[in-house]
């Protein structure tokens, strides 16, 4: 089977849904199944796929580069033309967009559609292009698939996709590492990949992942011993609205009354529509000297952070994922999340939940785990249960079975995509 997949979020540096692609690659580069498959990755630029997704080279595949600009028109135009001069079996398209026409069974990731359920957190004209095309693509396409059964249930419910049609396949998980690091902006939203950000163009997932190869140990945190912990609470993930930074902020600040040696680090590029400045918001709460924002750290910070930090703070209120409180978790790092249907399917008893605007709930939470080593121990003995069901070899293989139902000469039944 031939197997071409938009492969432009591999250009650059990989964020985002370029990560979620090369841990695949990686996966399948692995995997017995996909000999007698050939892969061609089209892309509007040069990669280096050795450093990308360095065991995808045991894959029979091509690159493809057929330039111009990763965007719309590049999808619909330069993408679409070059599959119908190739005729490839079936086409993966890793990031909820796809050309509608282009004569090639499609399978279609929609890793969340927070663009349709929260259009005030985009531009009017981005927004308005994402739900367009995100919709259109995905009722056209023979499979969707996406990331939890709280992002398939928003597909039907809000876009008319036909639960038969929508394939829940989780992500894996991976324990951070020096030199495998790959920073990422939440797996979540973005069909055009062009500007790399969420409300400028296509979902992207949360940055401080790791290797495609690397899987989480029996015991999150195993490199970091819990006494070493600091009064560091971390955030990782593009900054955006939905993930109530601001009260994160207000949190720590009272958290700082009774731990005054505490700081808070968030790590992740601005990408707040309407714009936050939560570095003012730092100066009017006066803990400017405890807070550090930064948009980009080294793959080594990275994993120091994790290792230093003694809970993650993440009060997203939409997510089709999140997967930087699940990495936290493999790092031994206990999170204090939002109360949502989407955390609660994801972490189970791992987290601690609190609730959307409760200030004061969340201080006390992290208070709790920063200084209660008895409470981070018993979460972290949970999150060891829940990790072992975030596996990427799994997931390249349920994708991989995806894309050979897909050119099977029988549709998978579910067809036509448009709800009754």
């Amino acid at each position: 089977m031939h197997i071409a997949i938009d492969a432009r979020e591999l250009c650059g540096r990989p964020t985002g849904v370029g990560r979620y692609l090369s841990h695949l690659l990686t996966a399948w580069g692995d995997m017995a199944e996909t000999r007698g498959h050939r892969f061609t990755l089209y892309t509007p630029a040069p990669i280096d796929i050795q450093t990308v997704a360095p065991r995808a080279r045991a894959l029979d595949l091509v690159v493809q580069v057929i330039g111009g600009h990763p965007g719309a028109i590049w999808e619909q135009i330069r993408l679409a033309s070059a599959l119908r001069r190739d005729r490839p079996d079936v086409l993966f398209a890793p990031a909820y967009t796809s050309p509608l026409r282009c004569g090639v069974p499609t399978v279609l990731t929609v890793h969340d559609i927070s663009f349709e359920a929260h259009p005030e957190w985009y531009r009017w004209r981005e927004g308005t292009r994402l739900r367009w095309l995100t919709r259109r693509a995905a009722r056209a396409a023979r499979l969707v698939l996406t990331d939890s059964e709280f992002s398939k249930r928003e597909l039907v419910e809000r876009m008319g996709i036909s639960a038969n049609a929508i394939r829940v396949i989780r992500l894996g998980v991976s324990e951070p590492r020096p030199s495998t690091v790959r920073p990422f902006d939440r797996l979540g939203v973005v069909p055009s990949a062009v500007e790399g950000g969420e409300p400028q163009g296509r979902p992207k997932p949360s940055r401080g992942t790791t290797a495609p190869d690397a899987g989480p140990s029996t015991t999150p945190g195993a490199r970091a011993s819990q006494a070493e912990r600091e009064p560091l609470v971390l955030f990782v993930g593009s900054l955006f609205n939905r993930r109530r930074l601001p009260d994160l902020l207000s949190a720590f600040r009272d958290l700082t009354r009774t731990h005054p040696g505490a700081r808070l680090e968030i790590v992740g590029e601005d990408r707040t529509y309407p714009h936050q400045d939560l570095a003012a918001l730092a100066v009017r709460l006066g803990i400017p000297e405890r807070v550090s924002l930064r948009s980009y750290v080294s793959d080594e910070e990275l994993v120091r952070l994790y290792e230093r930090a003694s809970v993650f703070g993440f009060l997203s209120e939409y997510e089709g994922f999140g997967l930087t409180p699940l990495e936290a978790l493999a790092a031994g790092v206990p999170i204090v999340v939002l109360d949502t249907a989407v955390a609660r399917e994801l972490y189970g008893d791992a987290a601690v939940y609190v609730g959307r605007g409760d200030v004061g709930g969340t201080a006390a939470a992290l208070a709790q785990l920063i200084s209660d080593a008895d409470a981070r121990r018993r979460r972290l003995d949970r999150a060891a249960v829940v990790l072992r069901g975030f596996s990427w070899s799994e997931a390249a293989r349920q994708t991989l079975e995806a894309l050979e139902a897909a050119h099977s000469p029988k549709p998978p039944s579910g067809l036509p995509h448009q709800a009754s």
